[in-house]
């Protein structure tokens, strides 16, 4: 598996070579997200559709 920091570079590589410091923050923010729940499903730390939609019902109240 890729480190977050192999990850990180390859995704700055792909941006435009005009892209601002904006863009580099959102996608090394989205990289490092990502990464973390791939790491969170392999720790086996999920919740099944169920348990997330008991869990959104209660923002609200």
């Amino acid at each position: 598996m890729s480190t977050l920091k192999e990850v990180s570079i390859e995704a700055i590589k792909r941006l435009p070579d005009d892209c601002s410091s904006s863009d580099i923050m959102y996608e090394l923010h989205i990289v490092s997200q990502v990464m973390e729940g791939l790491n969170d499903a392999k720790e086996g730390k999920v919740f099944t559709t169920d348990e997330l939609l008991q869990q959104v019902e209660t923002w609200g109240r």
